[in-house]
């Protein structure tokens, strides 16, 4: 029997959360459904995903930043049908083929000049574990350091750079030489870089986990400390760049210049992943030295066709729709938009990040009603209040955004860089909405944030 796609659709309707709880993820099932985000979505469209319901939400979560094009995008759609229906030689392995060695041109002459050279993923983190071979193949020092907080994958290398305890819990002794430094401090940067034993500092321009950003000044002495202890320097841009902060690069913003960059998300255009790891052509002939260390550093789907032209037509994409300008001016219109609810609520503290990766920031109130409510969220859990404004703004005003991290009052923000002005207004005014219910003591935020309490006291035993 054929098969028909649709027929398997049609037959398991209905059983996405039975099948993923028995083969999958029970506590992933779990979660969705003690925070209220059990829906059957069965379309995406742009900005927008449609549940079995015919109900439409706005997706401000953008698979962590891997839609920037926004869903089921056309051009994407056509250049892989295309690429299907040419009968490409995918995967020869024995051969150096066409469409990489475009990508990659096309790649590098849109990053900085001395990044000129390229090595494909499947991911992001897969990016990083090639960066984290290269830099100490092309130094010889054994010592990597990364930023608090950090986030760079949870494989055995990224995790290793991991700043978040929870995702390394329970997975050491993970790989030595490895250490953490503050995100923003240069004077623990220059201390630990002293020794000259450091292969290389592995930092995000902005960081993902809680949207930390670090002034000009910081940078300037990262740049500057690393090349005065022959160090190098490897910028994360997995999901800050491709236009995400409006520059093509995050790294733009402070005027830095990399060694070793890693891309990802949004390279794929969401069809097929993709990634790559940047570096220099020093950096990456330390690597393959000699004709006997050719493929001493490989993955069997690196190079595979769809995803070379899943990549090529969204790099495209991005140049024919000026996408990287509209995420900057779209970003001064969430700016603009949400500086009055900053004004208006005690609750919320600030708006923190750039262009389209966006933070906002919740905290203690001063008056004695809301700071006694707001106390007794943080004892049950930390970082629970923002957990009740995601839940409200997306079961009430069917917008799906997130919490930045584990244990802080920080939502983020990360719409298709195609969002525009009726974007913004409709997440603004729902804003303003929950937080309006937030300090009048309404049930349906305080009676949200109580059934999130008591999920999470269960989850805990």
């Amino acid at each position: 029997m054929a098969f028909e796609l649709q027929q398997v659709l049609a037959e398991h309707r209905g059983e996405n959360f039975k099948l993923y709880a028995r083969h999958i993820n029970p506590q992933l099932v779990r979660v969705l459904r003690s925070i209220g985000f059990d829906r059957f979505y069965e379309r995406g469209e742009g900005a927008y995903l449609y549940d079995a319901d015919g109900r439409r939400y706005l997706d401000f979560l953008s698979g962590f930043g891997v839609f920037a094009l926004g869903r089921s995008h056309p051009v994407l759609k056509r250049a892989l049908h295309e690429a299907i229906d040419a009968d490409l030689p995918s995967l020869i392995q024995m051969d150096a083929a066409l469409l990489p060695g475009v990508l990659a041109s096309e790649l590098t002459r849109r990053c900085p000049p001395q990044l000129s050279r390229v090595f494909f993923t499947n991911s992001g983190t897969e990016a990083v574990e090639a960066a984290l071979k290269f830099v100490r193949a092309a130094t010889g020092r054994p010592r990597v350091l990364y930023a608090s907080h950090a986030f760079h994958g949870l494989t055995y290398g990224s995790l290793s750079l991991n700043g978040g305890a929870d995702f390394r819990k329970g997975f050491g002794p993970l790989m030595p030489g490895f250490d953490e430094v503050a995100f923003g401090n240069a004077d623990a940067l220059a201390k630990a870089l002293a020794a000259r034993d450091v292969a290389a500092f592995v930092v995000e321009p902005i960081q993902g986990k809680g949207v930390n950003a670090a002034p000009r000044a910081y940078w300037d002495s990262v740049q500057d400390l690393c090349r005065k202890h022959g160090t190098l320097l490897v910028i994360d841009e997995v999901q800050t760049g491709l236009g995400r902060t409006g520059r093509l690069w995050a790294h733009e913003h402070y005027g830095i210049v990399p060694d070793v960059m890693t891309v990802s998300k949004a390279l794929s255009g969401g069809f097929v992943p993709v990634g790559a790891m940047v570096c220099s052509e020093a950096v990456s002939d330390a690597v393959y030295s000699s004709m006997d260390r050719a493929v001493v550093h490989s993955s069997t789907f690196k190079n595979n066709q769809l995803a070379m032209v899943a990549a090529l037509a969204t790099l495209q994409v991005i140049d024919d729709e000026n996408l990287v300008d509209r995420a900057r001016l779209t970003g001064l219109a969430f700016e603009k938009g949400l500086a009055p609810l900053v004004e208006r609520y005690e609750l919320f503290h600030a708006v923190r990040g750039k262009g389209l990766m966006i933070g906002l920031v919740f905290g203690e109130p001063e008056s004695l009603r809301l700071r006694t409510r707001f106390k007794a969220l943080e004892l049950a859990r930390t970082g629970l209040f923002a957990q009740t404004i995601v839940g409200p703004l997306f079961q009430r005003h069917g917008i799906l955004t997130q919490v930045a991290a584990d244990g802080v009052n920080v939502v983020k923000l990360l719409p298709p860089l195609i969002c525009g002005q009726e974007e913004v207004d409709r997440f603004v005014s729902a804003l303003d909405e929950v937080l309006a219910e937030a300090h009048r003591g309404s049930s349906l935020v305080y009676g949200f944030a109580r059934t999130l309490a008591k999920a999470s006291l269960q989850r805990d035993r």
